[in-house]
């Protein structure tokens, strides 16, 4: 027989939650900031395949939603996976040998598929960042900082891909001449 377990516990009220091991730490823990920035970016890559989009994608970004799961789960633990950072740069080869080169900074935006897939790449870049600050007082896998940095361009290329693939135009930054 399957037993529900209640969703809230309550055992946060104060401002404390529970790391894997047990152990307690204050909510603004760096390590808590750390596992809520790679969740964020979880649920923003949900929102991505939530649109339509071509196989090749939609495997990778299911692929990809596991490998940080078990990053957070290893932010956790305070455990040390080795997410597979070779898939990801392939992965963003083939996409790119598809697309027109880039002649200037583009604005994000174009489709809710690419949309969608640059604002993931930003809460990417906050992941990573939130990865660095804690890996300042607790060292962190440098393979995953590598990985979140290479996640970010996947998904660029991601966005790129999906509003090429729907006929939008990029929009250009060009800097105004003053």
């Amino acid at each position: 027989m399957n037993r529900r377990s209640k969703i809230y516990t309550k055992t946060g009220d104060k401002g404390t939650t529970g790391l894997a091991n047990g152990t307690r730490v204050e909510k603004d823990n760096e390590r808590i900031i750390a596992l809520g920035a790679v969740d964020e970016l979880n649920c923003a890559i949900g929102c991505i395949l939530a649109q339509p989009l071509p196989d090749t994608i939609k495997k990778t970004l299911l692929e990809i939603q596991k490998e940080l799961f078990e990053l957070g789960a290893s932010l956790s633990l305070a455990k040390r996976p080795s997410p597979d950072i070779k898939r990801l740069e392939t992965a963003i080869d083939l996409l790119d040998s598809n697309l027109t080169p880039l002649r200037s900074f583009i604005l994000p935006g174009g489709t809710s598929g690419g949309s969608a897939a640059h604002l993931a790449r930003g809460i990417c870049r906050r992941a990573e960042i939130s990865l660095w600050h804690l890996n300042h007082s607790s060292p962190v896998e440098p393979k995953n900082l590598i990985y979140l940095n290479r996640l970010s361009d996947y998904l660029f290329v991601v966005a790129r891909s999906i509003n090429q693939e729907q006929g939008i135009s990029e929009t250009p930054w060009l800097p105004e001449d003053h």
